[in-house]
C-alpha cells in the first residue's frame, strides 16, 4: 500500500509541474532577422 500511495504522490507532482510548464511557456516570436546567408569568395574558405 506505501508504495502505491507513493507512487500517486509521484505522478500527481510530476502533472503539477507538467502544468506550470505549460502555463509558463508562453511561446514567444522567433527572430525575425539572422539564420543562414549564401556564401560567396573569400567566405568560402
Amino acid at each position: 500500500m506505501r508504495f502505491l500511495r507513493r507512487a500517486l504522490v509521484a505522478l500527481g507532482v510530476t502533472g503539477l509541474i507538467a502544468a506550470v510548464l505549460r502555463l509558463r511557456g508562453t511561446g514567444g516570436v522567433p527572430p525575425q532577422s539572422g539564420g543562414w546567408r549564401e556564401l560567396s569568395g573569400p567566405d568560402l574558405r
